[in-house]
């Protein structure tokens, strides 16, 4: 029997990712709405001070890349006070990415202990809701919420810069209810 990893990665070198046929572009305008509601939701609710940590628990890459491209110029997620931070112990968020791998259960586990209450758990990406394609593999214990207790699943293969925007919103959204 062929994992379904292999069949996956031999239909994408055989006729390329079906990310790249046809993908819409993201709508300015909407991108705009959305990083302007973000802003003043941050600024509102947590005075321009949320701090994220990302913790890669065994991803490919494409959710880093995707958080790379939300701190660039385009999207700049730092005017609305919200900044990656070296250290769990600086962090308000965990920000997971990827499916946890049986390496780094534990690493993932004492990142969340060295992590200041109140924490919020944000999961990254299908891999990081449910194993997405690596699920099954003898190297994969599952998802993050098999580890650790989620507050928030941003999905997508990767997310786009946007679905993090949103789904950063939603955290702050449900903050609000959370710290009120």
């Amino acid at each position: 029997m062929i994992p379904p990893i292999a069949k996956m990665l031999a239909r994408h070198l055989l006729k390329g990712p079906h990310t790249m046929k046809d993908a819409p572009r993201p709508d300015p305008d909407g991108v705009a709405e959305l990083a302007e509601a973000l802003g003043r939701r941050a600024r509102a609710r947590l005075g321009r001070s949320l701090s994220i940590r990302e913790v890669d628990a065994g991803s490919c890459n494409g959710c880093e890349l995707e958080i790379h491209a939300v701190n660039h110029p385009i999207y700049d997620l730092e005017r609305f006070g919200i900044r990656f931070v070296a250290s769990p112990r600086h962090a308000d968020v965990l920000l997971v990415t990827g499916p946890v791998t049986r390496n780094m259960e534990e690493a993932l586990r004492r990142t969340v202990e060295a992590t200041p209450e109140p924490r919020w758990i944000v999961a990254m990406g299908d891999c990081g809701k449910d194993g997405g394609c690596f699920a099954g593999s003898y190297a994969v214990v599952g998802g993050v919420s098999d580890v650790v207790p989620v507050d928030l699943h941003i999905p997508g293969c990767p997310p786009s810069p946007r679905q993090i925007l949103a789904g950063l919103l939603a955290l702050l959204d449900a903050a609000d209810g959370r710290l009120g």
